[in-house]
């Protein structure tokens, strides 16, 4: 991009040159084969600036488009992210408190009392893990068919920039 603003200046300062030029000549009233050389080359240097113009365009229409779209990637894998995260929270919160109502049912056992409670919450517990599991199953294969509706499009704008 660099290399670009330096040429278009170095022929922005010969255009400029040659402006010079051509205005001395045409008040001087000098050589008019050098006049009309010069007037080419003006024309000449014209056309190259405004190709390079051009191409400077092209190349910030190409940037912004290519930032748009890693911008919409980047967004979409930040709410995949978020969804993964709430459902391993949910997960560790449902396991931990599986854990719990098992430790507290192994210590009633142990104590040779057996209270309904317990067992009736180990087993809601254990359900709501199972879900919890299910869940984070569900959202792992959302997160996979994204992944791969991302790459169908992903190939589909490349077939169509062909």
């Amino acid at each position: 991009m660099t290399d670009i603003s330096e040429l278009q200046g170095r022929l922005s300062a010969a255009l400029d040159r040659i402006v010079a030029s051509v205005e001395t000549l045409g008040t001087g009233g000098g050589d008019t084969a050098e006049a009309d050389a010069l007037r080419r080359q003006l024309e000449e240097e014209r056309m190259a600036n405004a190709q390079l113009e051009e191409r400077v365009r092209s190349i910030r229409e190409k940037q912004d488009t290519t930032l748009g779209r890693l911008s919409g990637e980047v967004e979409r894998l930040s709410a995949a992210l978020s969804r993964q995260e709430e459902v391993s929270a949910r997960l560790a919160r449902i396991n931990a408190e599986l854990r719990a109502n098992n430790a507290a049912l192994r210590g009633a056992i142990q104590d040779g009392v057996a209270e309904p409670h317990l067992v009736n919450r180990a087993m809601m517990s254990e359900l709501e893990a199972l879900r919890a599991a299910q869940g984070a199953d569900r959202t792992e294969l959302d997160g996979v068919l994204d992944e791969i509706e991302a790459m169908i499009v992903a190939a589909g704008q490349e077939k169509q920039d062909a």
